[in-house]
Order: structure tokens, then C-alpha cells, then sequence
């Protein structure tokens, strides 16, 4: 087991299905064989993927072995030796075992027979050429016989105060001026060595130096995952009953925005996006703010309960599924609504803000989409839900946290703050903690493993526990007001919808009657006598006599002026009700025209006339031709839901389709050669059609008198793609010569002994030592790689 390759055929199945499942790259497509996985997991692509998502304790010890091995005759350091290396003492020992562990079953690290560890191949390119906060070695001065700690004895004031600066990292830093103090001090280091010039402007902190000054660590100390002692702790009661408020209130505020919208389409802007008026316009008629309203928007696009109508004057209507969720009870429309959003890629946060062309980002606007959003909801969730029950950090927490779990990839703190406000208006969170509806939403959508006795893994379930039961009673008082004492139930919130006007919300729900309400409620369709049954079946005792009261004015006033289509007419059995209309100045855009003393036409449609009447003070009515009323109900108008653009979490795979990749290596792996397992190389195969062909000269032919591939191969080369960017990436690390056959352009094979510098880019850097020169070919270019070991002599 001395390379890489090696250690991965010894790997047992489970360890090799347990390391396809973390890294599902290295899955898809299909490896051919246990060679092709090695070349695979040991790509630049592969590699940054899986250190971009690996802790800051995983990432410190992979550094810790890249830095320790980096210079050449390194002994490969056991455990003991990282531990050492990260700072750790006793109480961290165990969790820089655990980082170990997950750095070794990522294959980011691997040890060999003694126990030693060993950074896979490529690992130190992918890390950069500063790990561990340390200049790249290519930088480093000639190491001086002189320990640094001594020499700083004599160093002048301010020099140990400029290595301390840069001792932990950026190992870079700027000259002072000439003259100063400071610089003097630099001068003073970079004379003894123990700074070098990077070039004018910079000066370097040598490895070695660095390396000596730490004591032999690579980092000040092991980076532990946060916690939140300091973070307030929320009463599982006061979570609950936040948490519910706010879903309830959400769902309240989609369904009033879908009525809104089916009444009034907004039209659809030529980006795709909603007009700034139009959103405002929304906002006022929700009672919320813009930010907010963007939100709704976009989650009720997100969920598909809104969509372009995709008619020649295009406008936002309700979807066919808005009927349907409109029918569900309040948790199943929060679940449609909440397990849209953590899955859309949409960031309603940014609308209102400029973009990179200075034009104002609009809520719907298909630009608006970014396929990291839904991974960055469940990170900020699952942080929430690893804190303790009850926790509620702010949003600087939640952030460091991220910046630990993955510090390649650390989102913007704004875009945390943001997740944490859209959770906290869904209901997902409660006083700031996770609320049990937002961990079974977690749960149900595969984040989080379900905890048993944690509750229901359902997140409709979930909420309807933490959901106050319905109350379907009022208190009707004399002064025009009622008090709902609780969340009313559907029915009672559609009577107050339609009849009254909401002025506050909380444990209580305080509405107001107003001739304006109880107008509206006679205008869709309800009679004087239905509205009044309705309020005393709901009321605790009897209708106050002023309700009633207000209730029959209004009736007796509404639809004594009718309104019809002439274009559109007015009539009424009163002459004098409509006496001056005609000469009024305010109603001249309809022309209104007086046919008899009783009746008047308009050049307006009738919506229009109804509404220029109601601004006068009348209460009017619309008729068809038969003089039946016709109650001014808007034209309900629904499209089909479309998909909005989303980036889906990529899902690991199965352990049942890891299982099946694992046997097919095992068994392509039986056709390898008994004892290349060693060596890290299988036999050669036929080369795949597309390998560039070896011409066959005769003896003696060739500039070079290079053999053909043929006769020069030893039997332990390799030939397959795969296989040639393995051994060359081992040879990397190893700093070993092999022996490459290369294909020129005119088909005739050059064989050279090279020590590989560098793999990247398809292409290979190697130092050929015969004749003191660097060469840059193309791997595609090379049909056979031979370790020298594997030579014969």
C-alpha cells in the first residue's frame, strides 16, 4: 500500500460506498475501474469541490500533513504529530481525531502501513500556495545555519513586532518607508534573512522561518466549532406561539394578495419582472412594507399560486392551484408555501436594490434567481438546529458558525440576515429560534435526520400542534366594534373578510363595521338579512341594535341607483336622484346623457360608471337587460402554474447505487495484475479508439532512435487514461522520476525520463534532468508512464 491508489484497492466496500456517498462526483459517471476513482478523486475539480464543504478542523489537518510532507526527505507525521502541529491539547485531542477521521474517509488524507499520513496527490495544489497562513516553498529563502528565535535577541526595537504580524498569516506584507523605525527593522530582517523581497513593495516571511518562530505548529490552535452559550434561550411555549402567529399571518397575507391580484392583474414589465408601482400599490393594500411584499410575491410565485398569464398584454394572475390551496386549512398552505421556499433559488432581499447596470432589481424578475440560495437556507437551518432547544442567535453567530463548518465557501452576512428574516415572517422561527415546524420541515426534506421523540416529522402536523384551536365567536359591541378573542376559523375570518375592517391583531382580533365593510359585503352577493343571521349565529348573545342599525341603512340605500350597459346607463325611480349628474364637471368623461327624467347613458363600461357613482356619495347597483340585479363581482382569471428557474440541492447518492458502483470496480479490479496493487498501476489494456496511434518505424528509424512502444513498455506501465494521470500526480507528490512515452505530431514515440512538477489543465510540467530543462506537454499526449522502481535494470 505505498500510494494512493494502493490504499484505495485495500479500502474494505463499506469504507468505499461510505466514501461515494459523501463525494458524489466520483460516482457519476460510472469509474470504469479502482485506477479510474483514484484519477478521479485526486482531479483539481474534485478536490476543491470537496474542500470547499469540509470544516475548519478538517481543513486544518489537511493542511497540517500538506505542510508537514512538503519538504523534500519530510518524515509522513503520525496523529500525535498533527495534533501537535494544529496546537491541540488533551481536551482537543478527540476532536482533532474526529477531523481526522472525516479527512481520511473523504480521502483527502490516507495512511499507510505504519499509521503515518499521507495527503492525497493534488491536495497541496488545490489548498493554494499559502496554506496554513505560510509562504509557498518556491518562495523560501535558503534556510541559514542561525536558529531565528536566537537572532531576534539582537534584532532592533519593532522587528519582532513586524514577524508577529505576519508569523500566523498573510505571510505577505508592505515595506515601510526608508528611514522610519519600522523600516529600519525590516532592513535589519531582510539582511539576516529572516525576511526575503517579494519584489519593491512586499516582503515574504520565509517557511522555514515561520515554521521555526511557531515551534514546529502549523497553527496557532485547533479550530473547534462554535457555540452558543452566549445565545438567548426562548421559551418552548413563547417559540410555539411566535411561530404560529407568524405562519398563520403569512398564509393570511398570500390569501389576500391572490384576491387582490385576481380583482386587479398587475401587468408584467418587459424584464418579466412586477412594476415598482404595482408592488406598492400591493404593499398598501396588504398593510405591510415593500420588502415584505416583495417577499409574499415571491413566495407565492416560488410556491405556484401565481404566474405570467402569458396573454398579448401579459398580467400576474392566481394559478389553477391557488383554487386548491385556497381549500386546504391553514398548515397545509403554510407547508406548500414553506417547502417552496426552502427549495426556490429566488432572493426576494434583493429587490429594491440596483444592479450591476444600475437598474432597480424587480420582485418576479427572472434575474433574480441564484442557484447557491437554497443551499445557503439549509446551512442557516441546520446551524439553528444543531444549537440548543430554544436557542436563538443572532445572525453574527449563525454567520461564524457557516464561516467554520465551511471556511472556502463563507456566504455574505447579508444574505444570513436575510434567510433569518424571510424564516422568521414564514414561521419557521420563533423569537428567533427554530420553531418545531421549521425542524420538521428540515426533516421531512431530507437535511436533518428525524430525532426520536422530537415530535412529528410532518411539517403540517408540526404546525397544526403549535396552532391555537380556532375560535368561531365574536363579541359584537354598540359602538361598531367586535373582538374575536383568538384565531377565528375560516368561517368567521371569510365573514369578517367581507363585512368588517381589521384594526388590530394579536392574542386578539379587534374589527370595525363601517357602512364602506358592510357595503362591500352587499356588493359580493350577500343580503341585508344573510349578513345579519351570519353575525348572530357567530356572536356571543344578540346583534347590537346599532350593527343592526348600520346594516339596513346601508341595505335600504344599496341598489336604489342601477347601473346598466347603453354603452352603459343609469336609472332610478327617484327623478331627483339623478338631477345635475349630467351637468357635473367631475363626471364629464363619461358624457352622461339624459334619456328620460328617470334614466341616464353613458359612453363608459358599466365598472366604471358604478365607480364615478360611488365617488358622488350613491350606492348603485348593476343590472342586466332584464333589470335583474347583477352583483359587481370581479371576473375570476387563473393560468397554469409554470416552473420557476431553481436550483435543486444536489442529492448524494444512494448507499444502493454506491453499492452497485463498488462491486463493478471489484470486479474489473480481479483483471488486474497480482502485485500492481503495490505499485499503484494496472496492466496496460487495448488503448480506447480515441488515443493517439504509435507508428511502427523500422529498426534505426527516427531521429532519436527511440523503440517502439511496443518493445519499451516494461510490463508494470500503464497506458490507460485514467491510470497515466494517477501515477503522474503520485509521482508529483512522491517528487519521483518515471519514465513517459510521449506521440508527437507526426505519430512517432519519444521516450524520456521526466520528474513530474505538475498536473493541471490536462496538461503535465515535468523537469526532464538528462538534459536540464523544463517540458509542458499535453496528457493526451502521452500513450505510457512507467514509475522507474517498476523498470528493469
Amino acid at each position: 500500500m505505498a500510494t494512493f491508489t494502493g490504499y484505495l484497492r485495500a479500502r474494505s466496500d463499506d469504507e468505499l460506498v461510505a466514501l461515494l456517498v459523501r463525494r458524489p462526483d466520483l460516482a457519476t459517471p460510472h469509474p470504469a475501474t479502482l485506477a479510474s476513482l483514484a484519477a478521479r478523486a485526486t482531479s483539481r475539480s474534485s478536490l476543491d469541490r470537496v474542500l470547499t464543504w469540509v470544516d475548519g478542523l478538517v481543513l486544518q489537518v489537511v493542511e497540517s500533513v500538506v505542510v508537514l510532507t512538503a519538504t523534500p526527505g519530510a518524515v509522513a507525521p503520525s496523529r500525535a504529530d498533527v495534533r501537535a502541529a494544529v496546537g491541540a491539547g488533551p481536551a482537543e485531542a478527540p476532536a482533532v481525531d474526529r477531523a481526522l477521521d472525516d479527512a481520511v474517509a473523504l480521502a483527502l488524507l490516507w495512511p499507510d502501513d505504519d499509521g503515518a499520513l499521507h495527503a492525497a496527490p493534488g491536495v497541496g495544489d488545490a489548498l493554494g500556495a499559502s496554506a496554513a497562513g505560510l509562504a509557498p516553498p518556491s518562495a523560501d529563502a535558503a534556510p541559514t545555519a542561525d536558529d531565528p528565535v536566537a537572532l531576534l535577541t539582537d534584532a532592533p526595537a519593532g522587528a519582532a513586532q513586524v514577524l508577529d504580524a505576519l508569523l500566523w498569516g498573510p505571510p505577505v506584507g508592505l515595506v515601510p518607508p526608508p528611514g522610519t523605525a519600522a523600516g529600519d527593522a525590516v532592513a535589519w530582517l531582510v539582511a539576516h534573512d529572516l525576511l526575503v523581497r517579494a519584489d519593491e513593495r512586499h516582503v515574504l516571511l520565509p517557511r522555514h522561518v515561520a515554521l521555526a518562530l511557531r515551534a514546529g505548529r502549523t497553527h496557532r490552535s485547533p479550530a473547534l466549532a462554535p457555540t452558543f452559550d452566549d445565545a438567548p434561550v426562548r421559551d418552548a411555549a413563547l417559540v410555539a406561539a411566535e411561530s404560529a402567529a407568524a405562519a398563520e399571518r403569512t398564509v393570511r397575507l398570500v390569501r389576500q394578495l391572490l384576491v387582490r391580484w385576481e380583482q386587479q392583474p398587475p401587468g408584467v414589465l418587459r424584464s418579466g419582472g412586477l412594476g415598482a408601482r404595482d408592488l406598492r400599490r400591493t404593499a398598501q393594500g396588504l398593510d405591510v412594507d415593500d420588502a415584505e411584499a416583495a417577499w409574499l410575491v415571491e413566495a407565492a410565485a416560488s410556491a405556484g399560486l401565481l404566474a405570467d398569464d402569458g396573454e398579448e398584454a401579459p398580467s400576474f394572475v392566481p394559478t389553477l392551484e391557488a383554487d386548491v390551496w385556497a381549500a386546504q386549512d391553514v398548515p397545509q398552505r403554510w407547508a406548500t408555501v414553506a417547502r417552496a421556499w426552502l427549495v426556490s433559488a429566488r432572493t426576494p432581499w434583493l429587490v429594491g436594490g440596483r444592479d450591476e447596470r444600475g437598474a432597480l432589481r424587480a420582485a418576479l424578475d427572472p434575474e433574480l434567481a441564484r442557484p447557491w440560495v437554497p443551499r445557503l437556507r439549509r446551512a442557516v437551518l441546520d446551524v439553528l438546529a444543531a444549537a440548543p432547544a430554544g436557542a436563538a442567535p443572532s445572525a453574527q453567530d449563525v454567520h461564524e458558525a457557516l464561516r467554520w463548518r465551511s471556511p472556502r465557501s463563507v456566504p455574505p452576512l447579508s444574505a444570513v440576515e436575510a434567510v433569518l428574516t424571510d424564516a422568521t415572517r414564514l414561521g419557521v422561527l420563533g423569537a428567533g429560534a427554530l420553531a418545531s415546524a421549521g425542524r420538521a420541515l428540515l426533516v421531512e426534506s431530507g437535511a436533518q435526520p428525524a430525532a426520536t421523540g422530537a415530535g412529528p416529522a410532518d411539517a403540517a402536523a408540526a404546525l397544526a400542534a403549535d396552532l391555537p384551536a380556532p375560535v368561531d365567536e365574536i363579541l359584537l359591541q354598540g359602538d361598531l366594534t367586535g373582538v374575536v378573542p383568538g384565531r377565528p376559523g375560516e368561517d368567521l375570518e371569510d365573514l369578517l373578510d367581507r363585512a368588517a375592517d381589521v384594526e388590530s391583531r394579536g392574542g386578539a382580533v379587534t374589527v370595525r363595521f363601517t357602512s364602506a365593510s358592510v357595503l362591500r359585503a352587499l356588493d359580493a352577493g350577500t343580503t341585508a338579512d344573510d349578513l345579519l343571521a351570519r353575525l348572530s349565529a357567530a356572536a356571543r348573545g344578540r346583534v347590537p341594535q346599532p350593527l343592526e342599525y348600520l346594516v339596513r341603512d346601508v341595505a335600504r340605500r344599496h341598489g336604489r341607483v342601477r347601473a346598466g350597459a347603453a354603452s352603459s346607463y343609469v336609472r332610478a325611480d327617484d327623478p331627483a336622484l339623478l338631477a345635475g349628474l349630467a351637468d357635473d364637471p367631475r363626471l364629464a368623461s363619461l358624457r352622461l346623457r339624459l334619456l328620460a327624467p328617470t334614466v341616464l347613458v353613458a359612453d363608459a363600461a358599466p365598472a366604471e360608471l358604478l365607480d364615478a357613482l360611488r365617488s358622488r356619495g350613491l350606492a348603485p347597483v348593476a343590472e342586466d337587460a332584464r333589470g335583474a340585479v347583477v352583483h359587481a363581482v370581479a371576473p375570476e382569471r387563473r393560468t397554469r402554474a409554470r416552473a420557476r428557474r431553481s436550483a435543486p440541492v444536489a442529492e448524494r447518492p444512494s448507499a444502493e447505487r454506491a453499492v452497485s458502483v463498488v462491486a463493478t470496480l471489484r470486479r474489473s479490479d480481479t483483471s488486474e495484475v497480482p502485485g500492481a496493487a503495490g505499485a499503484g498501476v494496472v496492466p496496460t489494456h487495448r488503448p480506447p479508439a480515441d488515443r493517439p496511434r504509435v507508428a511502427a518505424p523500422a529498426r534505426g528509424a527516427g531521429s532519436t532512435g527511440a523503440p517502439t512502444r511496443a518493445a519499451s513498455r516494461p510490463a508494470a506501465g500503464t497506458s490507460e487514461p485514467g491510470d497515466v494521470l494517477v501515477v503522474l500526480r503520485e509521482a508529483v507528490q512522491a517528487r519521483a522520476s518515471v519514465w513517459v512515452e510521449m506521440v508527437g505530431a507526426d505519430g512517432r514515440a519519444e521516450r524520456r525520463l521526466v520528474r513530474p512538477l505538475k498536473v493541471e489543465g490536462g496538461r503535465l510540467r515535468a523537469l526532464d534532468p538528462r538534459r536540464e530543462a523544463e517540458l509542458t506537454v499535453a496528457v493526451h499526449r502521452i500513450a505510457d508512464v512507467t514509475p522507474v522502481d517498476a523498470t528493469t535494470p
